[in-house]
């Protein structure tokens, strides 16, 4: 792999020189494959491997479109797109799912077709031998570029090397269909491209709901929200973080929000010296502009030890409540506010907030209850 890192001069320790090189790669491999494949196909008027070499120029296609849209992903914020064009990427991604699906109808379209009007073929042990190859090479690349994809969190490649494994499923079953015509004289090739055709479009569908999931925003990333929430709660004069939203505005733009518990004797000045220093820290090491929101919290005092624990032999009696916070009474309007996390099974909110109001009354009479229902984010 090091001569094709040569070969398009990039550096395979970033993340723009592996897509570059996958991309690059791909192209080259692809459009090879093609032309023989529909050179071969020409000659044994095989429609299956016709489709497939069909296919294979869509994948050199899909390629290119990777290739533009890291490209276009590097592009400089501005005015109009403060936070950067990272989610281009995403796009590119929706373009290659919608040309493998395409591609895959239209072929699906031939092959019915061939099936009504059938052409005599005129296959041989070469052709085979030949698709056989590029079974073969399109297995491995098929591979290596999901794992590069992966790697630096690009959808659209991981779309691309999923087409290049499918095609190997769609290589073996030629195989076999043209092993039945040189073996039985049955023609079945056009019911092989019928199949080829379907896995296409089970790959553009599979690829399409990945890249739509993207676009519409997935939960944030799990191993990025436990990582800041280890550093947040390891921060001197924070004692909880809870409701961490992160905002991807490309696989290497980020920006978040997190509450935080602090003891409700610490004066601003005081909070703003380490949340500063934090929100620093998290900016130069793990990339992600990050904004608190600040609960003030008692944990000393016997009130608010009796009153955690009250609210605590409610939350064990309810299935769907995960956990609660930000506790805190308001002395002058005689208010008890509260936050709960529940998961995404509890359906009626407003029958668990009413819940919690009666239990409540019946244990501080005079008190108003305002309580905050949320969902975890990451």
């Amino acid at each position: 792999m090091n001569l094709f890192y040569k070969l398009f001069k990039q550096d395979p320790n970033t993340r723009e020189g592996i897509i570059v090189t996958t991309s690059g790669m791909g192209i080259l491999v692809n459009l090879l494959i093609a032309v023989t494949k529909i050179v071969v196909g020409l000659i044994s008027s095989s429609i299956a491997i016709i489709s497939e070499g069909a296919n294979n120029a869509g994948d050199a296609l899909s390629s290119v479109m990777a290739l533009i849209g890291a490209k276009l992903a590097k592009k400089h914020p501005d005015e109009k797109h403060p936070f950067g064009y990272g989610r281009i990427e995403y796009l590119c991604g929706l373009v290659i799912a919608v040309v493998i699906l395409v591609t895959g109808i239209e072929l699906l379209i031939g092959s019915a077709k061939r099936i009504f009007h059938p052409e005599t073929l005129h296959i041989s042990y070469i052709a085979l031998v030949l698709v056989a190859l590029s079974a073969a090479v399109k297995f491995f690349l098929g591979n290596y570029t999901v794992r590069m994809g992966r790697k630096v969190g690009s959808t659209a490649l991981e779309a691309v090397g999923t087409d290049c494994k499918t095609d190997c499923f769609a290589s073996i079953i030629t195989i076999v269909s043209a092993l039945i015509f040189l073996v039985f004289k049955w023609n079945v090739d056009a019911y092989a491209g019928v199949i080829t055709s379907l896995l296409l479009i089970k790959a553009g569908v599979e690829a399409l709901r990945e890249t739509l999931s993207e676009i519409l925003g997935r939960p944030g990333d799990k191993e990025l929200a436990a990582k800041l929430y280890k550093e947040i709660r390891s921060t001197d004069g924070i004692l909880a973080a809870v409701d961490m939203m992160l905002h991807n505005y490309g696989p290497e733009a980020w920006s978040g929000s997190v509450n935080v518990e602090i003891d409700h004797k610490k004066t601003v000045g005081e909070i703003y010296q380490f949340l500063h220093e934090l929100q620093l820290r998290i900016m130069h090491e793990y990339h992600v502009t990050m904004v608190f929101g600040v609960y003030a919290v008692d944990y000393d005092g016997e009130y608010m030890k009796e009153l955690r624990k009250t609210i605590a032999g409610f939350i064990r009696k309810q299935e769907h409540v995960k956990s609660f916070h930000a506790v805190y009474i308001d002395q002058r309007s005689d208010k008890i506010y509260c936050d709960f996390i529940v998961d995404y099974e509890l359906k009626d909110w407003e029958e668990l907030k009413k819940e919690f109001e009666q239990y409540m009354a019946e244990k501080y009479t005079g008190k108003e209850v305002v309580l905050t229902i949320e969902t975890e984010y990451v």
